[in-house]
């Protein structure tokens, strides 16, 4: 234990007269300095007493957390970026400030980074994968958005897998939005300069696509969508990655059973906030049918036939 003795309440109480002797050293000692530290207690079997050259002894540091560690080297980090304020006194003599801060600098060149890769942009994308504490995680990004800010990187994006979604708030409060989602991760973005940015925004369209199928005979094929009593095309959604004339050939054999053979677009739209918000846009596409057995597919089509084109 250490005790820092302060000015006394009352002068006039604890103030030696000039011919009053000190009871022993330590008495007078702590009334003329009224602040010095106490070391703590020697044994007198085993030591001798301190003497005034004698050095004050070093207790043992206990064991440091690494979390509390890495905390307290970010704040380091950002008092060496901001520069410390000249205010800032050191609390012993025996301590060299430039020093010190040398010590401070080397120690934040060790601390762990967020592993990342450049973007074609000048940017940076990180992607977690390890599980990760959210405590050390706010201390490692924001020592790694520092180093960003140094490098000149402007974009950041996090690509977090659904199984560490608990870092999701970390990475708002430092700035970072929702790009977009998809089953298995949450893309988030943080613009480092500020104010308006050129990231490309999420998708903005839904597409798809109708089929058109005619015979030799002038003959179309079309279904009853389930629970509207209308006669339709076969429709749907391109998937990821699909191109438009194969999604057409996959709408009609999932809704018919029949193959077909992709010809041609006939015509396009599109609309605006038809789908979450989306716009759509919708290709008419013509196929020639390969094979000619209906079945209608029982979970959309309540019903399937082969009929002339110009009958209703």
């Amino acid at each position: 234990m250490v005790l820092i003795l302060g000015p006394p309440t009352n002068p006039k109480k604890h103030t030696l007269k000039s011919n009053d002797e000190p009871q022993n050293q330590t008495t007078a000692k702590l009334t003329t300095h009224r602040c010095r530290i106490l070391s703590p207690p020697r044994c007198p079997r085993h030591q001798k007493p301190p003497t005034a050259d004698e050095p004050e002894p070093v207790l043992p540091h206990p064991p440091v957390d690494p979390t509390l560690k890495l905390a307290s080297a970010v704040l380091l980090r950002q008092a060496l970026d901001h520069h410390v304020s000249p205010n800032v006194r050191c609390l012993s003599n025996s301590v060299n400030p430039p020093a010190a801060m040398e010590q401070v600098a080397a120690t934040m060149e060790q601390v762990k980074l967020l592993t990342s890769v450049n973007d074609q942009h000048g940017g940076v994308i990180v992607e977690l994968s390890e599980p990760i504490d959210s405590g050390i995680f706010a201390s490692m990004l924001r020592i790694s958005i520092s180093e960003w800010r140094k490098l000149g990187k402007k974009g950041v994006w996090i690509k977090l897998p659904i199984e560490l979604c608990s870092l999701v708030e970390v990475a708002v409060k430092e700035g970072f939005w929702y790009h977009h989602a998809e089953p298995t991760y949450l893309m988030l973005v943080s613009w480092l300069p500020g104010g308006a940015h050129p990231l490309p925004p999420n998708a903005s369209h839904r597409v798809g696509v109708g089929a058109f199928v005619m015979n030799e005979k002038r003959e179309e094929n079309s279904g009853i969508f389930r629970g509207t009593g209308i006669w339709k095309f076969p429709t749907g959604v391109v998937e990821e990655g699909e191109d438009l004339c194969t999604a057409a050939v996959r709408e009609v054999k999932e809704e018919t059973a029949i193959d077909a053979e992709f010809m041609e677009i006939l015509a396009f739209r599109q609309t605006h906030k038809a789908y979450f918000e989306k716009s759509d846009l919708f290709f008419l596409c013509m196929l020639r049918p390969i094979s000619f057995d209906v079945q209608r597919q029982e979970a959309e089509i309540e019903a399937a036939k082969v009929k002339p084109f110009y009958q209703n």
